[in-house]
């Protein structure tokens, strides 16, 4: 029980502390004011080392809700890992996790977002390979590599900065928009951010993260790791208004969530169907970002941690029940067997499908409905509600497969919602993500936002909506019809389920040949010439000339003669 005692400490200092930020931001926002604190670390001559922390309605209320799903997550870990030996060493790692967030989170300069930055693809590395199997190696190995070329991107943009003499990029916000360097930084940003959060080309890694423990996907997929790069967007959104780099990110996010909501409907791993539909949010963040609308991108970030957590909490209680399989075709009538767990899972899929009146309906609404207010190509029009489409179709199908259908299971399976410190945990997260959508919307938009839309306009979200779910759920009571014409086209579905050739792409392709290279440059060079000519030489030339010195002193009668003759001969050259 020692072990355990950590989770619990963890579960209520964090807690606490969210309600403290909270309750902070409010008082910021109600006063509109933020605060700069500088603190000099170091200084030498003209050189002076400093920390610096930004806090403002944003980042205060963005950390409250960080504390308040790890807090839960540790404190369903306790349960959930417990019969894990190192658990101690688990809960460490994700209070790890969490204070990379938190640097990230505060910081309004690129050398101390980098530390956040760096801590955040590190922890997720260790967490990705915690169950330690070759999968597990694999998609570690797929999810760091993916995330170094954002790292690279950051470092170079650190690097670019040197020309305005300070890394505190908030203060030059403004000179941004019509300077070439400062659009260099900003495009090496966004590639940075498009890295963390997975957009297309780098959106493989997300469903291969999915080899972490349940509740490390919780926390990564919900107010973690994959909004960083959203949340390090925001910051610098006055770079995408109006830019080529707005356009080129609109394109981007519109197809990764096209792209994602596709993959969805033909997979039947539970969690990789719940991380394909993260993809899919975090393209909806990013293109409604890339418009200029960061207040709203912000908004359903928020929103979407809260029952993209509870989802995964569910996930996991599912998985756990029934014996760690997570194939949907499995499952089926868990509705009647574990109605407090299947209830919280039909809530938060519900919020995900923008279900009026619970958290993801005053955020996902709000965003189409701007869209349509917005001057907006037809392709781009398309992707969006498509990809809303496709998003209440995939989790009507998921309701249907596992709530709905005939059991599948094991009878030896003992079925039940026993566990009480998980429906704890996934209780907190369920008020959360009913209210939290309209106490959202009232604080960061206190002016009420009314659209104005014609009829058939303003009644084509929920038009899209509806059609979603029907067709979800056609899709999976005929299936085996369903299934056999997808079978008649199979390259065509391997390629819509297959993220677009993605994963094969960068394993096979960029990584497996990187690495060959990699290897060969390291044979032809390290262990090649520069061994040679470097270290080798010298240490075979050390040995000759300490192998020449020990035989000066062996103290030879015929060495003395010939070293005598020697020291004539030159001092007769040195004479003449």
């Amino acid at each position: 029980m020692k072990y355990l005692s950590i989770c619990v400490i963890s579960f209520y200092l964090l807690f606490l502390v969210s309600f403290f930020f909270f309750f902070m931001s409010m008082n910021f926002i109600l006063n509109d004011f933020s605060i700069f604190i500088e603190w000099e670390v170091i200084s030498f001559n003209t050189m002076n080392i400093t920390m610096t922390l930004f806090l403002d309605w944003m980042s205060l209320i963005f950390l409250s809700f960080v504390m308040i799903i790890s807090s839960l997550v540790i404190f369903y870990s306790k349960e959930y890992m417990e019969s894990d030996y190192k658990i101690n060493r688990f809960i460490m790692m994700v209070l790890m996790f969490v204070l990379s967030m938190v640097f990230l989170i505060v910081s309004p300069n690129l050398i101390s977002i980098l530390l956040g930055w760096d801590g955040l693809g590190l922890v997720s590395y260790f967490l990705v390979i915690y169950f330690q199997n070759v999968k597990s190696y694999n998609s570690g190995m797929l999810t760091v590599l993916s995330n170094r070329v954002g790292d690279v991107a950051l470092l170079l943009a650190i690097a670019w900065m040197l020309n305005y003499g300070s890394w505190n990029f908030i203060f030059y916000l403004e000179v941004m928009k019509n300077n070439f360097d400062m659009m260099i930084i900003g495009s090496l940003v966004m590639l940075a951010a498009m890295t963390k959060s997975a957009q297309i080309p780098f959106s493989s890694w997300l469903p291969a993260a999915m080899a972490a423990p349940t509740p490390v996907s919780a926390l990564v997929h919900s107010s973690t790791l994959v909004t960083a790069g959203v949340y390090l967007l925001i910051r610098f959104n006055i770079l995408l208004s109006m830019s080529w780099m707005g356009n080129l990110l609109l394109l981007l996010s519109g197809l990764t969530m096209f792209m994602s909501g596709l993959g969805a409907n033909y997979e039947f791993d539970l969690k990789k169907i719940i991380a394909l539909s993260t993809l899919s949010q975090l393209g909806l963040m990013m293109s409604i970002l890339s418009m200029g609308f960061y207040k709203l991108a912000f908004f359903h970030l928020l929103t979407h941690a809260l029952f993209k957590a509870l989802l995964f909490m569910c996930a996991g209680a599912i998985i756990h029940n029934m014996n760690n399989n997570q194939d949907i075709r499995l499952m089926g009538g868990l509705a009647l067997i574990m109605p407090l767990t299947s209830s919280c899972f039909n809530v938060s899929n519900l919020a995900l499908c923008g279900m009026p009146f619970l958290a993801g309906f005053y955020s996902k609404d709000l965003i189409l409905e701007m869209v349509l207010l917005s001057y907006v190509n037809y392709f781009s029009f398309f992707l969006f509600f498509f990809s809303t489409g496709l998003t209440v179709c995939y989790s009507f199908r998921l309701i249907y497969y596992v709530m709905i259908m005939d059991s599948k299971f094991s009878p030896l399976n003992l079925l039940n919602d026993e566990g009480w410190v998980m429906l704890k945990s996934m209780m907190g997260l369920l008020i959360l993500s009913i209210i939290a959508g309209s106490m959202l919307s009232w604080l960061i938009f206190p002016t009420p936002m009314l659209v104005v839309l014609p009829l058939y306009l303003k009644l084509l979200v929920l038009f899209i909506c509806i059609m979603g779910g029907l067709m979800g759920y056609l899709i999976s009571n005929i299936s085996m019809f369903f299934y056999s014409k997808a079978l008649m086209s199979y390259n065509f579905s391997y390629f819509l389920g297959s993220m677009w050739f993605m994963p094969n792409i960068s394993t096979y392709g960029i990584i497996n040949y990187s690495l060959m290279i990699g290897n060969l440059v390291v044979k032809s060079f390290d262990q090649g010439w520069s061994e040679y000519f470097g270290g080798q030489q010298l240490y075979f030339n050390l040995i000759k000339n300490s192998q020449l010195n020990q035989m000066l002193q062996n103290n030879n009668l015929k060495i003395y003669l010939l070293s005598f003759v020697f020291w004539i001969i030159i001092m007769y050259m040195y004479m003449i």
